[in-house]
C-alpha cells in the first residue's frame, strides 16, 4: 500500500523553518559586514547595522517555532492514529 503523503509536500512548520533560515542567514551576512571594518581598520558602520545582526537570533527563534509546530503536529497525528 502506498503512503498517502507525497515526498515534496510541505508539512506544518516547514514554512516557518525556511523563513527562519532565510532570516538567520541575512543576519549572518549583516554580522560579517558589520565586523569586517574591525579587521580592515576602516571606519565602523552605523549603529543600525549592529541591530541588523540581531536577525540571526530572530531567525533562530522563527525556525525553532517551526520545529515545535512540526513536533506538535506529529504528536497529534500519532495520537489520533493510536485511538
Amino acid at each position: 500500500m502506498r503512503d498517502k503523503t507525497q515526498t515534496n509536500s510541505a508539512g506544518p512548520g516547514d514554512r516557518l523553518i525556511r523563513a527562519g533560515a532565510l532570516v538567520f542567514f541575512a543576519g549572518a551576512v549583516a554580522t560579517l559586514v558589520t565586523v569586517a571594518p574591525l579587521f580592515f581598520g576602516s571606519r565602523p558602520f552605523p549603529t543600525y547595522m549592529f541591530g541588523l545582526s540581531m536577525l540571526m537570533g530572530v531567525g533562530f527563534l522563527i525556525a525553532a517555532a517551526g520545529v515545535l509546530r512540526a513536533i506538535a503536529a506529529g504528536r497529534r497525528q500519532a495520537g489520533g492514529a493510536s485511538r
